[in-house]
């Protein structure tokens, strides 16, 4: 059990990779599978860019691997190749990855909250992951990914009034902080699945707090 009441808040705001879903190791992957076209070395370069700046965006990410990796101009057709190819590699594996064992219980005990996924994923790919694995009623304030980024959602959904009241952000990742931060929402780490290497050290010197699993 978390020493941490979560009832407390009005609105709880989910990472999804690493938060519910298992999934980071599948993502981290896939970048490297998909990149490898270009050789090791780009492909190894942006699966340690992918795993030092979690939670943002794949399409950030592969425009970073052209214009940084490759130094390249965005071939805009070959961008969209690799996305429709990181798709394919990923989607298949958050299908049937592990779920957060305690989401259930959770949701039963924030009852009165409202629960929103903000993610760095696909927003349509998301969406059609939790409806098919059953997941997308618990989200009653939305599943919101990709092309936007977390600030943007944040903001948006802030100034929609569908984030509202006390409000906690749960993620793994140091954007997920940075962007709860940024909108002055309350910040839980959870370390669990994240690939923060030395968490504890990294997050050292900011106040918040971090459990290891959602219950």
């Amino acid at each position: 059990m978390s020493k941490i009441d979560l009832s407390q808040y009005q609105t709880l705001i989910f990472d999804c990779d690493g938060v519910i879903l298992n999934s980071n190791k599948i993502k981290t992957q896939a970048f490297y599978d998909v990149a490898k076209v270009y050789g090791h070395e780009p492909a190894q370069t942006l699966k340690d860019y992918h795993m030092l700046n979690g939670g943002i965006s794949r399409y950030e990410k592969f425009e970073y691997l052209f214009t940084d990796i490759l130094h390249k101009l965005i071939d805009a057709q070959e961008l969209e190749q690799l996305l429709l190819n990181f798709s394919k590699e990923v989607k298949k594996a958050l299908l049937t990855c592990e779920v957060a064992v305690h989401i259930q219980e959770l949701r039963k005990k924030t009852k009165n909250s409202k629960w929103l996924i903000v993610s760095g994923g696909d927003q349509t790919e998301l969406r059609e992951v939790f409806f098919q694995r059953k997941l997308d009623s618990y989200f009653d304030g939305g599943i919101f990914g990709s092309p936007d980024d977390k600030d943007t959602i944040l903001k948006n959904e802030k100034d929609k009034c569908n984030i509202i009241g006390k409000s906690l952000f749960l993620g793994d990742s140091m954007y997920d902080y940075q962007a709860a931060k940024t909108a002055q929402i309350d910040f839980i780490f959870l370390s669990k699945w994240t690939e923060v290497e030395n968490w504890g050290k990294v997050f050292v010197n900011n106040s918040f707090k971090d459990i290891s699993d959602l219950i």
